[in-house]
């Protein structure tokens, strides 16, 4: 779809803008439209420099179907990725109906409105990408085989439930009404324009202004860490090439404990950013409560990408953490500082986590 109109709901968000930056660059001859509701996650700064002809930026609600609609129409959208999501599982535990209406009913808004559109110009849109996460699986114990396309849904979260949700009607759209509907499942994705209330730019964050790096229970949870343009590649391949009805799953082959993955951000730190004081940032390390359901390890077999579609990760974890990390030390840096200057962060933090909380992973 080099040459074609893609939508990409949630656009603005961390994954949606790598990947509006992705696509733009990689296909020099591809339109892009992208719908985002811009709430506290969403920002037009994570877009800024994009305003060239090639891209078109819609604030709007995927609930809104016949919005959906028109700019299917309006665009001549031939393809589709699927990103709008409520994605933070602590304040679906705190607060979970809008997950259950943006994950599950924004994601049948948006089915129906492909449905609509198929209808009357069948060829039209020739592949929708519904971007989902590993949790939809549940937790895998220590010695426990990585998931894959196969595995049973299990999800232990309002969160997960709520995204375990939208894959199926992703899936029932494919068999009931024949729709060209791709599944992608994901790791844990890191890089720029992360919000700061996820894991890796909250503890950046935190250091660099002296305050606690909070981290659940012992912190020895494992997760499989995906550099966000490899996940992008992904993406942008399961959209060119993906079989409808198929599922994908993403991971980035770097399993770590959240504490050693902390800790390696704290050397980083040290290195790149060293305190005059002396002072050595992961003496800020504090383990804190833990939270409710929480899954201790995700992993992802990604054969299947690999085999079929040709794509593997291009970085390793200690490659794509550097990167990460001078981002927002760099160009990410005033970026970093104004979304954690957000009064809507700074409440969400004041509220709900003491001191300055855990932090999803």
């Amino acid at each position: 779809m080099a040459n074609e109109t893609i939508l990409v709901t949630g656009g603005a968000g961390f994954i949606g803008a790598n990947l509006v930056r992705y696509m733009l660059a990689s296909w020099p001859n591809a339109r892009v439209v992208t719908l985002d509701a811009l709430t506290y996650a969403g920002h037009t700064a994570n877009l800024a420099g994009l305003e060239d002809g090639r891209h078109v930026f819609i604030q709007g609600d995927i609930r809104d179907q016949p919005l959906l609609v028109g700019l299917l129409r309006e665009h001549a959208v031939r393809g589709v990725i699927h990103l709008a999501a409520e994605t933070h599982v602590d304040r679906s535990i705190v607060g979970p109906e809008v997950f259950v209406q943006s994950n599950v009913l924004g994601t049948l808004r948006l089915l129906e409105a492909v449905r609509e559109v198929a209808q009357e110009q069948p060829e039209q849109i020739r592949r929708v990408v519904h971007v989902s996460t590993d949790e939809v699986y549940g937790t895998l114990g220590a010695e426990d085989a990585a998931f894959t396309p196969r595995s049973r849904y299990a999800p232990r979260s309002p969160y997960s439930a709520s995204k375990a949700g939208g894959d199926h009607l992703a899936r029932a759209y494919f068999h009931t009404y024949g729709l060209p509907i791709v599944v992608t499942n994901c790791s844990n994705n890191y890089g720029p324009y992360q919000h700061p209330e996820k894991l890796i730019p909250l503890m950046i964050g935190n250091a660099l202004a002296g305050e606690p790096l909070p981290l659940y229970g012992d912190g020895r949870q494992v997760r499989d860490w995906l550099y966000v343009d490899d996940h992008c590649a992904g993406l942008a391949v399961a959209l060119d090439q993906g079989q409808p009805g198929e599922t994908y799953l993403f991971g980035g082959a770097n399993q770590t404990t959240n504490l050693e993955l902390v800790t390696a951000i704290c050397d980083l730190l040290d290195e790149l950013l060293p305190r005059a004081d002396g002072f050595r940032y992961g003496a800020l390390i504090t383990h804190v409560a833990d939270r409710p359901g929480h899954d201790r390890r995700y992993v992802v077999d990604g054969d299947k990408a690999w085999q079929t579609l040709g794509w593997q990760p291009s970085h390793n974890l200690t490659e794509g953490l550097r990167k990460t990390v001078a981002w927002y030390l760099g160009a990410g840096a005033e970026w970093l500082a104004a979304r954690r200057a957000e009064p809507e962060y700074q409440d969400w933090l004041e509220e709900n986590y003491d001191p300055r909380g855990g932090a999803d992973q």
